[in-house]
């Protein structure tokens, strides 16, 4: 069973149009998504996803409540230019949701979880061609060192990568099991049973299999550009390092450039072109976490175009 995460919240802060457009750039299993099309009378839902079981399951959902929509098969780097093939230059509203779905991390195949053995893959779109054996077998030392701390904030990074780059000369690190076990016996079993860093390490690996970093930073500014006056954007974060980034892209365009700061004729593309609707983000309820666990690390931050 899929739950979205702090579903009402995200849904409302779109403050909806009954004949709006609204992109749903996170489809996933469609909790969001139908939410939207409930709400969009007259407009119309894009919805974006990377995974062909998500959209196979989500388009027979989204079916049964509305034909105003269209599934596009892309990850959502490509919002702007796969909507102008639509002739869409302008929506009302788009909501991001980052945190895998549940059945991604369920179907142990897919190589998500530490907890189920699996050969290592970890990509969002099964099309693509890095997957994360490529990563723990063929990334130096250096490159998974750098990659462990910055994506997964490891302090043992380096002990971890010297590790697998050890193990890996005597034969491939194939699954997920194996590298749990290389993680637990570069660390040793007391950090390892304390602080757990093979979810460190899992997180990292996935952020750069799926250049998920990088692809929210090109995104975020895209998506402020595609707003209507009064349209809004919610993004739901699971870890600090996309927070972080969402948080700063807001801030940037949400005030005034630092050289006009305080003259009284702005130029129009100096002024700010989007305000925070919360400053700091929303938080899951008490009811929410007792019912879905998974959502104790979500944030929820919404900016409305100016």
């Amino acid at each position: 069973m899929h739950y979205s995460v702090m579903l009402s919240e995200a849904i409302e802060g779109l403050n909806i149009k009954d004949d709006g457009i609204y992109v749903d750039a996170t489809l996933g299993y469609a909790g969001h998504s139908s939410e939207i099309l409930k709400r969009v009378k007259r407009g119309f839902l894009f919805a974006f996803d990377q995974d062909m079981e998500a959209i196979t399951y989500s388009d027979q959902k989204l079916s049964e409540i509305s034909l105003n929509y269209k599934i596009i098969h892309s990850n959502f780097q490509n919002l702007k230019s796969k909507l102008e093939e639509e002739n869409i230059s302008k929506v009302d509203g788009i909501i991001f949701d980052l945190g895998l779905s549940s059945p991604q991390i369920d179907d142990a195949s897919r190589g998500f979880s530490f907890m189920n053995d699996a050969r290592l893959d970890m990509r969002m779109n099964k099309e693509q061609k890095k997957t994360a054996y490529d990563v723990v077998n063929n990334y130096s030392k250096d490159e998974l060192t750098k990659i462990f701390y910055e994506y997964g904030e490891e302090k043992e990074s380096s002990l971890i990568a010297r590790k697998i780059v050890d193990s890996r000369k005597t034969k491939p690190i194939e699954t997920t099991t194996e590298l749990v076990e290389i993680i637990k016996s570069s660390v040793g079993a007391n950090y390892f049973f304390k602080k757990h860093p093979e979810r460190e390490i899992f997180q990292a690996i996935r952020i750069e299999v799926n250049d998920e970093l990088k692809v929210l930073e090109t995104v975020l500014p895209d998506a402020i550009e595609l707003l209507n006056k009064g349209g809004r954007i919610s993004v739901i974060t699971f870890h600090s390092l996309e927070d972080r980034i969402v948080k700063k892209i807001f801030k940037k365009y949400s005030e005034v450039d630092q050289i006009f700061k305080g003259m009284p004729d702005i130029p129009d593309e100096y002024k700010p072109k989007i305000k925070l609707i919360n400053k700091k983000p929303l938080l899951p309820s008490d009811k929410e976490l007792k019912e879905n666990s998974r959502s104790k690390s979500a944030k929820l931050r919404i900016i409305e175009r100016i």
